[in-house]
């Protein structure tokens, strides 16, 4: 059941002073104002989803420029630019494939060369270049600012139609068809460009609260990302409800009842999620993203850097169904498919460990052993229909769930989460690609039936994934490993399909860990409070709470847990996810 909540929903890591931090557009306009030498050209790139004409209003009143010029003024005409995304979005509602599209490619050459002309021939006086591509705009600024966006705050401008996508008028557009052209073609493309940008930041803004701008030095961005990949720390997680969505979180994460239900918790995936430094009581909220792109090797380790390249390959997030309904019934592509039809390289395989279960829950996970593809198929196809629903129960198994229990799902295994179901869920990243065959005859959210993909997930089912070989190779694959003075360690999987490793710590007394060369993901999965220590002193005592995720990046080598707070005599249990690396 649901405990009182110490669930902490704003973490931060501290970086610096509140001197550091400039808060409001007149101090920010001071800080770029007093930069030595005086700078003449101060280009303003933004992140696409930043609120451009307000951040220009904010600096041309505070730095009264002679002239202002915004980036969007090249950028090609609306037809041209939907021509250039339409072999990469396709007309499928939620899958697109990844590509090679940049910043640049929004540009018009001739309209592009004329604006960089007229920056140059202008008269003396400081000119302003803004917005998404004002670095191409204006290749040799004297003062570049980075106005920087978390993706989350993205999502809501979008939900409330405040914003569209970068060059189109679709501000009014729903949802679904934004978000995808961000995910696919904005995020990418400015993540790009972002990349090479990071080195020569010499003001980071933080304007996610419109109403209250923050900046702080490229140096204190880069010393503050520096320091997080030294140490724990964890991400600024964020929940939203869904369908099927239930209530154990609003407890247990302290939520407020302001939704229907809450069904996700994104708690790490650094792709999507926020890093909050600490400047004394001041907060800069930068995309947690930023970190993997600035110090790989720190976070990552080199081996995962060079097999995944400046990506973060573990997620971990949380499906609520307590009081709710069952998850789609669903499919992740194989490797092949992935790669063949979307342009990824390495596909979703994943995990479900049970934070938590009631009397009824179940998981849907593998065929049973005398299901007919045919008649599966052709099941699904009427339930889409509307005839009939789609008689899960006679071709999926169903295994009853329990609290600790691991359930391990490589790409092809058809799965769910049934209701009354908390789940930590352990996966690679590449979230959006998940074939829903059935959705129970529901609505979404919005009122509308959730997009369905029969044919992808016909051609990525296992059909020998069947009821014997899930329970001898899926279910609660537990393995003790090792064992001391008020501790033990299990091996939980994954599967051997899955480069993800995973091991389970029960303890009374401090466990020593060690990253090995390469980033851990955990989740402290019973117990109230634990602290997370350097046997050196490389890094300042954290504090974990229960359910909470956090990271220990590669570079920290040798860490301990112990039990911590008024609760310390009781067991705890953290699980842990790396990536497998040679004979681990």
């Amino acid at each position: 059941m649901p405990r009182q909540s110490n669930y902490d929903k704003y973490p931060y890591v501290p970086v610096g002073e509140q001197k550091d931090c400039a808060v409001g557009w007149a101090e920010i306009a001071a800080r770029i104002r007093n930069a030595r030498p005086s700078p003449r050209t101060v280009c303003v790139e933004c992140y696409p989803g930043a609120f451009v004409d307000h951040i220009a209003d904010g600096l041309v009143r505070e730095l009264k420029p002679n002239r202002v010029v915004f980036s969007a003024d090249a950028f090609r005409n609306e037809r041209d630019i939907r021509d250039m995304q339409c072999a990469v979005l396709g007309d499928d509602a939620v899958f697109g494939r990844m590509n090679g599209i940049t910043i640049a490619d929004y540009f018009d050459p001739e309209k592009l060369n004329r604006l960089q002309a007229s920056i140059t021939d202008a008269s003396a006086g400081v000119t302003l270049v803004i917005g998404t591509g004002a670095s191409l705009v204006c290749p040799s600024w004297d003062l570049l600012v980075y106005a920087d966006m978390a993706r989350w705050e993205i999502q809501q401008r979008w939900r409330r139609n405040l914003i569209g996508n970068l060059g189109l008028d679709n501000t009014g557009d729903p949802i679904a068809p934004k978000y995808k052209c961000g995910y696919f073609l904005e995020w990418r493309a400015a993540d790009r460009l972002k990349q090479t940008l990071l080195p020569q930041i010499d003001v980071l803004l933080d304007t996610n609260d419109a109403q209250m701008p923050k900046g702080i030095s490229g140096e204190q961005l880069r010393h503050g990302l520096n320091t997080v990949s030294q140490r724990p720390f964890r991400v600024v997680p964020y929940f939203d409800p869904g369908p099927w969505g239930g209530h154990w979180m609003e407890e247990v994460c302290d939520l407020p009842r302001d939704k229907p239900n809450h069904a996700w918790c994104f708690d790490c995936v650094p792709e999507e999620n926020s890093l909050l430094l600490g400047f004394g009581d001041v907060r800069v909220e930068v995309p947690s993203v930023n970190l993997v792109f600035a110090c790989p090797d720190a976070l990552l380790g080199e081996a995962v850097h060079g097999r995944f390249g400046k990506e973060f390959p573990i997620r971990f997030d949380f499906l609520d169904t307590m009081g709710g309904g069952n998850l789609s019934l669903q499919v992740h592509p194989l490797t092949e498919y992935i790669q063949d039809k979307f342009g990824m390289h390495y596909t979703q395989d994943e995990s479900y460990y049970l934070l938590d279960a009631g009397q009824e829950a179940t998981i849907y996970l593998g065929l049973k052993e005398d299901a007919d593809a045919s008649a599966l198929e052709n099941d699904l196809r009427v339930a889409q229909t509307g005839v009939s629903p789609f008689p899960a129960e006679k071709y999926v198994n169903q295994w009853p769930a329990k609290k600790h229990d691991h359930y391990l799902i490589p790409a092809g295994t058809i799965h769910c989460s049934g209701a009354e179901s908390m789940v930590l869920e352990i996966s690679a990243t590449p979230y959006i690609f998940t074939f829903k065959l059935w959705d129970w005859g529901r609505l979404g959210m919005d009122g509308y039936p959730r997009p369905i993909h029969i044919d992808h997930g016909i051609a990525n089912i296992q059909w020998d994934r069947k009821t014997a070989w899930i329970e001898s190779n899926l279910v609660n694959q537990f393995e003790s490993i090792a064992s001391g003075d008020g501790w033990s360690e299990e091996r939980t999987g994954l599967h051997a399909r899955e480069f993800i490793e995973t091991r389970r710590h029960w303890f009374t007394k401090s466990v020593r860990h060690d990253t090995r060369a390469g980033v851990n993901v955990l989740n402290l999965v019973e117990g109230d409070e634990v602290i997370v220590e350097s046997p050196s002193g490389a890094f300042p005592p954290f504090i974990v709470h229960y359910a909470e995720t956090f990271i220990v990046p590669a570079a920290v080598g040798a860490y301990t847990i112990t039990p911590h707070g008024p609760a310390k005599d009781q067991p705890c249990a953290t699980i842990k996810a790396f990536v497998r690396v040679g004979a681990d």
